[in-house]
């Protein structure tokens, strides 16, 4: 295990989509830019020894979409290429394994009053609170 990461940016030309990318995220790209333009590229794309992409597919189309050129990456040149087919997969997974406390997700978007939310795919709704545009999450059906 690499015990040291170094984040390197690198021109987004250097880089190649992996060809049997399982996961269809075309939808979330406009989210992912959308989070991009508001905080900035804080979450590095994963590379191999090669520049193929192993984990981040969606920031790069986003980036692309954005015309950000040069991109941070994390290389996984420690990893095997079965270990990085593995984390491939286990690195999307996992995050559908997590669920939502909807109470505290609420209590979080209350004290988010100027940010669309909107825009990153929470679904939310003027409360009529009055004191500035209080929001809701609606629950996902």
């Amino acid at each position: 295990m690499n015990s040291s990461i170094e984040i390197v940016m690198r021109d987004i030309g250097e880089l190649t989509p992996y060809e049997n990318n399982p996961r269809n995220n075309d939808i979330a790209v406009d989210a992912v830019a959308a989070s991009i333009q508001q905080f900035g590229f804080k979450n590095p794309v994963i590379i191999d020894k090669d520049g193929v992409i192993v984990a981040g597919h969606t920031r790069y189309k986003a980036a692309q979409k954005l015309g950000i050129t040069d991109i941070p990456c994390i290389s996984a040149d420690d990893l095997s290429d079965e270990q990085i087919k593995a984390f491939r997969l286990a690195d999307n997974k996992t995050a559908e394994l997590a669920e939502w406390d909807e109470d505290l997700l609420g209590k979080e978007m209350q004290g988010i009053i100027k940010i669309d939310m909107s825009q990153f795919g929470f679904p939310v709704a003027d409360t009529g609170l009055g004191g500035g545009s209080k929001c809701r999450t609606i629950p996902i059906q």
